[in-house]
């Protein structure tokens, strides 16, 4: 088992991450063991698994955080979530957990004034803290704003709208006129436009972007507020446990009996269009108050609905109230009160076949003549009129008898109740837009220099059954996601880039494949729906064939059968289609696409409404605006008008400065004190949050130019420092305040700020004048000791170029005079080795004399033969020396009449000791004899060691050239090698892309997986998997090609298992494939801890010299040709190693190392000041390098192989064990030089 007692976060299906700890390591995947018993243990891929801090964490600011992975992250929201602490940011963006439940004093006006002019991150996270900052940067930077709201359907995105809007009313005053008409609007908009669904009792059913205007003194002058794709068929029908708009039911509830009789209200029970859930939301004091008759069946059982914040019955009042404030008459509130009564009434029409109509006409149910004359009464026109608009279409001729001729067309019982409902959500859609009106009709403003917007529109949407309005919905979220994508991600890494900041690319999920799928003008899902809807017979079906034709091979486009929801597998392929999207895979069902992309009454009821009495009615559909004789060809489409209203609204957020808050649902049951750790991670990585985190781990949120952080201090600063220039100045001011290096840093154009240090600037910059005094004391004091410093380094730069000079010039002398020496000998060595050898016959005679001297007879003709020889020396060593040119054969040629006339004196000599003595002389003359031969003998050996000096010259002359020749080919090899590795490295980026696509793809998967799961659960569904995404890439079939050629399948051993293997196996193949193996496995998890470590941690723990590990890096990922196993190799190394965090006067340590084969075996490391660090394999793995020789690079190393004895010493000085394989044999240079020895 391994030892490691690190908390890890581990990938949870329910809880998203919990804590365990590492207890094995297989080969792909890691085993962790939980350390809450009640969750299994279990084997994970190392991505899903991060490392964990020390103890509980809460910051404000998750980048804080000691150690940045989304499993902290969602730690972190986690913790302060449960201490009510709600909000949280990454960096700039607010991060909001909706509590389900009121926080005491977390919005009131002391809040307010709390947050007014503070700076980001000065204090807690909250809403109101971004709406200071949209305030600030306006005033600041002269530029509108805009905040941006998102998150899913009850993530809280209604509320956190109202709570900005109310900051940004109440922040700097307290609110007039136009601010409280603004805040007003909200209870109108949420009443009309609001609906309980199962995700959200406050949903709201459609967008909006509202902007708060101001002058030039940032002062509120007014509003205005657009709106986007309301749901229509809410108006219709509803699911069971889902109510129509909040309207109904607080008309229903609160309004007052003498309105309720003259509109003729009931109960919901009575209204077809009430359908869905009954039940009203009341308090216990409201639900008193609402009479008996006006309550459901379901309610008299069930009881009210429950909400902190929504109440039928005071809401309706409130509704009523707000209305008179935006300057609303009774009679103009009747007005729309009957619109609605109207629209509830009409839905109770219902139709029956006529028995005797052979055309297949309908006719008004006899039930529903008492809701048809209500209905006419309230929309003011003819009820005659209205029944046969309803059941009946005008239609005028184009051909035969007389053109134009008006034909009445009488409709089928579901195309009269088509067109019944068509009028209902026309008055009801065009009322809405009436009121959005009157509400800026109430807000105007003259002149405005500055706006702030805050958009709030339908988070993504995914149900059981998706139409239309989901599809409309999802297409917005992602323009959305692509701006964020392109705003925070994007363009934050291009910056960085232009400003010279080193920080490392992050990789995030582009959407524009999925946008270019849903709005491509030739192809795109929109333009095949209009053009659809422009045939003479529309069909659904035929437009889904359409769509799948047109994007067949589209990654992000399916058919319903590749859902994972068991549902959605049921619907034929023309019946729908499957969209990918960012946040997961929707199943759209287009049956009633073409329907609800027209919104166009026929004429005759177009016709009945312009001409009624009813004067808001009138205002709605006014004359001469008829969409009916535009014809198919000519009509504007619902999406079409989506698409352009959400191209304006995107060319407004990219012109203005931008502000995000992500709102996080915490659980699917909308209760309070319920953490859902699965739900929030899926909607931080679906809104893109969790990128964001890994770019601010080593990104800069705050920025700001040298000139504007200049100027926005210049009128507090003294004289001294106004003169600065602006970069020096902030120089200056960084260094002096002993900011650390860390918090920000200097680009181009801009200086970069960390999270949150900004602040700190800011604070320290805006402090009383006795602080700026000292501070302005630390700047002279940092400007005269940098222009000391510089003009120090300046001088000492010049020293070091003189002395530099002075040595060069040495140098040069140097290698010119042992040049010239080698030259001199070179050329004259022959001559003077020829002087020296003809030099050696002088000392012979001396010998020749000494024994003459003992002659007496012919004594002087010995000497004179002796004076003759000295003088053929001495003529033989002038004419060596005064002929330059004298070849070696000359030279040998005097050598030999010399040698040849001193043996001639040697004869005459022995010739006459002979005859002298006979007797007693012989035997010395012998040992004379014996003496000339031995000398000779010396002679001729001398002669055969320079033979032989001349001989190895000569080899080795011949190896040089084969040096050369070989360096030659190594150049070439090496070009040809470049050549390859350049092959190679586009190879392997290829390869990258592919697997970066492969990640995403996983990814995809699991979002999809995870939506089905969530939709399964709400509706008891089933989910079933589909077949994973297979890639095979070049370097993934070569791994496998080279795993197929080896003896043993290691891949299920454990890691203690290869471990053991190693250090008892005596088979040779079966050792080396554990050592591959384990030490494979020790690389990937060495990765995964660098990956994972704290950001305020250095390498501590660094296994080997940081040379041997880049070497390492840099070298390409190849699969190496698997080779025979032969003897294990002992090499030895030893290198210069200093830590990382050590000081820097610290004196460098030595790394030594001994490899066994391409693993190694020892390790030692040696500190002057520090006890030697001595590691051994099978004992200490963990903290031993992993890499094997070859990726160390330590063989090319100049120096690096030491001898093993000098290894052994060093080892065995410090405390070392003997090694148990010492006696193999060792390799390379060690072994060279032993053998010398």
């Amino acid at each position: 088992m391994l030892e490691d007692t690190q908390l890890v976060w581990v990938r949870d299906a329910a809880e998203g991450y919990i804590q365990g700890r590492i207890t094995e390591i297989g080969a792909k995947e890691f085993e962790v063991t939980p350390t809450d018993r009640k969750y299994p243990k279990r084997t994970c891929h190392f991505d899903d698994i991060h490392s964990s801090c020390d103890g509980a964490q809460d910051h404000d600011d998750n980048c804080e955080l000691m150690l940045l992975n989304e499993a902290t992250f969602l730690d972190n929201l986690k913790t302060r979530y449960y201490k009510d602490k709600i909000y949280t940011y990454v960096a700039n963006i607010l991060i909001a957990v909706n509590p389900y439940r009121e926080i005491k004093e977390l919005y009131a006006p002391d809040t307010i004034k709390k947050y007014n002019g503070r700076s980001l991150g000065e204090l807690p996270p909250h809403v109101f803290a971004i709406a200071d900052k949209a305030i600030r940067d306006m005033r600041v930077y002269k530029l509108s704003q805009s905040i941006i709201v998102s998150g899913e359907s009850g993530a809280g995105k209604t509320e956190s709208t109202k709570y900005l809007l109310k900051y940004l009313c109440y922040s700097h005053d307290s609110a007039g006129p136009i601010e409280t008409k603004i805040l007003d609007a909200n209870p109108v908009l949420e009443a009309f436009g609001n609906a309980k669904t199962t995700r959200n009792n406050n949903s709201s059913r459609f967008g909006k972007f509202i902007e708060v205007h101001y002058d030039a003194k940032c002062q509120v002058v007014g509003g205005y507020i657009s709106h986007y794709l309301l749901e229509k068929s809410r108006i219709c029908t509803q699911s069971a446990e889902e109510r129509n708009y909040h309207v109904f039911y607080m008309l229903l509830a609160g309004a007052p009996q003498q309105l309720r009789d003259k509109l003729s209200l009931g109960k919901p029970d009575d209204y077809r269009y009430l359908s869905g859930c009954t039940q009203y939301f009341a308090n216990a004091k409201t639900e008193q108050l609402i009479p008996g008759s006006q309550k459901s069946k379901n309610h008299q059982q069930k009881g009210p609905l429950k909400d902190p914040i929504i109440d039928d019955y005071q809401h309706f009042h409130n509704l009523d109230k707000a209305l008179g404030r935006l300057g609303l008459s009774d009679t103009e509130k009747l007005g729309i009160y009957s619109l609605v009564a109207a629209v509830l009434h009409l839905g109770n029409i219902a139709f029956e076949e006529i028995p005797d109509d052979v055309r297949g006409g309908c006719q008004v149910s006899e039930a529903s003549e008492q809701s048809l004359t209500i209905t006419s009464g309230l929309l003011g026109v003819d009820q005659t009129e209205l029944r046969t608009a309803l059941v009946s279409r005008v239609m005028q001729s184009k051909g035969g008898g007389f053109k134009g001729t008006v034909i009445m067309v009488p409709l089928k019982i579901y195309e009269a109740s088509n067109a019944r409902d068509a009028l209902a959500k026309a008055i009801y859609s065009r009322l809405f837009d009436r009121i959005v009106g009157l509400i800026n009709q109430s807000i105007p403003f003259q002149a405005s220099n500055f706006y702030i917007g805050v958009l709030d529109i339908a988070g993504f949407e995914y149900f059981t059954v998706n139409s239309f309005e989901q599809f409309c919905i999802n297409y917005c979220n992602e323009k959305l996601q692509k701006f964020f994508n392109d705003n925070i991600l994007k363009n934050e890494q291009e910056l960085y880039k232009r400003e010279g900041l080193n920080v490392p690319e992050i990789t995030f999920t582009d959407n524009q494949d999925i946008i270019e799928l849903i709005e491509a003008k030739s192809n795109g899902i929109f333009t095949l729906l209009d053009e659809e809807s422009k045939l003479p017979k529309p069909s659904y079906s035929h437009f889904t064939a359409e769509v799948h034709k047109s994007w067949a091979n589209h990654y992000r486009l399916g058919l319903p059968r590749s859902s994972r929801l068991k549902a959605h597998r049921t619907l034929r392929d023309e019946e729908g289609f499957l969209v990918r999207h960012f946040a997961g895979a929707v199943c759209y069902n287009t049956e009633q696409f073409i329907e609800k992309n027209n919104d166009a009454l026929h004429a005759s009821l177009e016709g009945l409404v312009q001409e009624c009495d009813n004067p808001l009615l009138q205002t709605l559909f006014p004359s001469g605006s008829s969409t009916s004789v535009r014809g198919k060809l000519n009509f504007i489409s619902v999406g079409s008008k989506f698409k352009t209203q959400l191209g304006e609204l995107m060319e407004k957020l990219e012109q203005n400065g931008t502000n995000f808050i992500r709102c996080i649902k915490p659980n699917s049951k909308m209760i309070d004190r319920q953490f859902e750790g699965s739900l929030a991670l899926a909607q931080l990585k679906c809104s893109g949050t969790i990128s964001v985190l890994e770019l601010m781990e080593h990104g800069y949120p705050s920025r700001v130019l040298f000139a504007d952080l200049y100027s926005m201090y210049k009128s507090v600063l003294p004289p001294e420092l106004v003169s600065l220039p602006a970069r020096t100045f902030c120089e200056a001011m960084f260094q002096s305040l002993n900011l650390s290096a860390k918090d920000f840093k200097f680009g181009i154009t801009k200086v970069f700020f960390r999270p949150g240090k900004f602040v700190e600037f800011d604070r320290i910059m805006r402090s009383d004048p006795e602080n700026m005094l000292a501070i302005v004391a630390k700047v002279k004091k940092w400007l005269i000791r940098s222009r000391w410093v510089k003009s120090a380094l300046g001088a000492l730069c010049v020293i070091k170029l003189r002395n530099r000079i002075i040595y060069r010039n040495k140098c040069v002398l140097i290698a010119q005079r042992i040049a010239r020496g080698f030259l001199a000998r070179k050329q004259h060595r022959p001559r003077y080795q020829g002087i020296g050898k003809i030099n050696k016959i002088r000392t012979n005679t001396l010998k020749t004399i000494e024994i003459a001297s003992g002659l007496k007879m012919g004594r002087e003709e010995i000497i004179s033969g002796v004076n003759d020889i000295y003088r053929q020396i001495d003529d033989a060593i002038m004419k060596i020396k005064m002929n330059p040119r004298i070849t070696q054969r000359e030279m040998d040629s005097m050598y030999t009449v010399v040698m040849a006339n001193m043996n001639k004196l040697t004869v005459d000599l022995n010739t006459k000791l002979k005859e002298q003595q006979q007797a007693e002389e012989q035997e010395r003359l012998r040992k004379i004899q014996e003496a000339l031969e031995a000398e000779r003998a010396a002679k001729e050996a001398e002669e055969q060691r320079q033979r032989e000096e001349i001989e190895n010259k000569r080899l080795k002359a011949e190896m040089e050239t084969r040096r050369k020749a070989a360096e030659a080919q190594r150049l070439r090899q090496e070009e040809e090698d470049r050549r390859a590795a350049l092959a190679l490295q586009e190879q392997l980026e290829k390869e990258a892309k592919d697997d970066a696509k492969y990640r995403q793809q996983l990814e995809q998967e699991r979002r999809d997986h995870e939506l089905a799961l969530r939709l399964a659960n709400e509706s008891n569904g089933q989910v079933e998997d589909s077949p994973p995404v297979i890639r095979k890439s070049e370097n993934v079939r070569a791994q496998q090609q080279a795993l197929g050629k080896q003896k043993y399948d290691l891949s299920k051993w454990k890691y203690s298992e290869l471990r053991d293997a190693i250090n008892t196996s005596c088979d040779i193949e079966l050792l080396e494939a554990c050592r591959q193996e384990f030490h494979r496995r020790l690389k990937v998890y060495h990765a995964w801890k660098a990956k994972n470590r704290k950001r305020t941690t250095m390498d501590e723990n660094e296994r080997a010299p940081r040379s041997v590990m880049e070497a390492a890096f840099k070298q390409p990922p190849l699969v190496q040709p698997i080779q025979e196993i032969v003897t294990a190799q002992h090499r030895y190394f030893r290198i210069p190693f200093m830590r990382a965090n050590a000081p820097d006067n610290t004196k460098r340590g030595l790394w030594y190392a001994h490899f066994d084969g391409q693993w190694i075996a020892r390790q030692m490391e040696l500190h002057a000041d520090k006890p030697p660090i001595l590691l051994v394999a099978g004992t200490d793995d963990m903290q031993m390098c992993e890499l094997s020789l070859e990726e160390t690079g330590l063989t090319r190393k100049r120096g690096a192989e030491i001898l093993e004895h000098e290894f052994n010493r060093e080892w065995e000085r410090n405390g070392g064990k003997a090694y148990k394989n010492l006696g193999a044999k060792p390799n390379g240079p060690a072994a060279a030089m032993q053998k010398q020895q």
